[in-house]
């Protein structure tokens, strides 16, 4: 066996010996990304559905510049600043219920690992022990951290050679007909006083296969949660912020999850930050005269002060810019540009959710030959498992988000074909 070579960037979700050389950027406008070969590609997915306005957009960016020169950043730990205090105040006006109370991370994994140790620890502070696992769903993916990860698809996740060193967490098919409702029913009745929460991707299995479900679906997990005394736990990382068409998918099924995590377009794709925001009811659990039962949990950068202004700057932009209306109409683009490719042999299915657009083949293609065909026809798309999909910025032209499907559509008419 040949010895490995220097590698001293590692990358994501990489096989670093067979990995063809990555694209350097060297530059960002709206929504393409120029390589320094002179290349400009149009980016399908807004660099892992963060980029929300676009890359670069001025008023994010004076935010930013601003808060730079006032203060990069300051322990939260016995501190506070203004533009926490702010970010803060907008999200809990934003979301519904009584989701009052921020906790600030700076990662969507990150944000879950502090739920589930909410939830569990919610129960040890009200003297109830053994409530130490979590009910999760079949196709969904919430993160690569070590709780995060025992709470995705044990079977078809990128995460299963980790089984034996997870913990072991209790999985369900989401209720989309009344035999796995009342599968999922029995489950937490049988199961209640050993767990601590339940956790949904709320319409949307994301990096499970963009998987979709009707609001009908969420109600019903919302619904048999409360109806079994266990918090809810709406993982809104990827479908926050416009994504599915509503600020929060949650809305579409009328629901209030109890706690609520939020990452990836929180800055506009600017800055790492995440939020776990917990209902009243929850943070009153914490809420003690005994210094044990607070919470203990404080990441180094937590509300990061230029991070924070760039979320801040970002809530400007869905008051004063068409956002949502904005997704609505990729939506109609989306489906008009992917429907037909359902027809195609080889195409197992396509999926239309808001600005999400899937198209999923019957079996694997050739990952490596896929992106560079897309790459020939000038755009930025990274297919998955059987998957490829569409996650562009909301703010893409119609001439820029034409020439993507017309991309897409020709590459997969292609690959359909063998």
């Amino acid at each position: 066996m040949t010895a490995p070579g220097p590698h001293p960037l590692w990358r994501p979700y990489t096989q670093m010996k067979s990995a063809a050389p990555p694209l350097e950027a060297v530059a960002t406008q709206g929504a393409r990304i120029t390589l320094a070969d002179g290349r400009t590609l149009i980016d399908g997915i807004a660099s892992w559905w963060t980029a929300v306005h676009g890359y670069n957009h001025p008023h994010i960016a004076e935010a930013v510049a601003a808060q730079l020169a006032r203060m990069p950043h300051v322990m939260f730990g016995g501190l506070t600043h203004a533009p926490a205090e702010r970010l803060g105040a907008r999200l809990a006006a934003l979301l519904p219920g009584t989701l009052n109370h921020v906790f600030f991370t700076d990662s969507g994994s990150v944000a879950v690992e502090v739920a589930l140790k909410m939830a569990v620890q919610m129960w040890l502070n009200r003297g109830e022990t053994g409530r130490t696992r979590i009910l999760a769903f079949r196709g969904g993916y919430h993160g690569d951290t070590l709780g995060a990860m025992s709470a995705c698809d044990p079977e078809e996740g990128m995460h299963r050679r980790f089984g034996a060193y997870l913990p072991a967490q209790l999985f369900s098919d989401l209720p989309r007909t009344p035999a796995q409702a009342a599968a999922l029913d029995a489950a937490l009745a049988r199961h209640r006083h050993e767990l601590a929460a339940v956790i949904v991707e709320p319409l949307v299995q994301g990096a499970g296969g963009m998987l979709t479900h009707p609001p009908e679906v969420l109600a019903t997990v919302a619904r048999l949660a409360r109806r079994h005394g266990l918090p809810l736990i709406a993982d809104e990382i990827f479908t926050g912020f416009g994504r599915t068409g509503t600020m929060f998918a949650c809305a579409q099924a009328g629901i209030v999850p109890d706690i609520l995590c939020l990452s990836k377009a929180l800055t506009g794709g600017t800055m790492a930050l995440a939020a776990t925001v917990a209902t009243t009811e929850v943070f009153s659990a914490f809420w003690s005269d005994d210094p044990a039962a607070a919470l203990m949990h404080g990441p180094t950068f937590m509300a990061n002060p230029l991070a924070c202004a760039a979320a801040n700057a970002s809530l400007d932009l869905f008051e004063i810019e068409p956002r949502l209306a904005q997704a609505r109409a990729i939506a109609g683009r989306l489906e008009a540009g992917l429907r037909p490719l359902a027809r195609l042999p080889g195409v197992a299915a396509v999926r239309v959710l808001g600005a999400i657009g899937a198209v999923q083949f019957a079996s694997p293609p050739d990952l490596a030959g896929l992106k560079s065909r897309l790459l020939a026809r000038g755009v930025w798309v990274r297919p998955f498992g059987a998957i490829v999909y569409l996650t562009p910025a909301l703010t893409i032209s119609e001439d820029e988000l034409d020439r993507l499907l017309d991309a897409v559509a020709a590459t997969v008419a292609e690959t359909a074909k063998g």
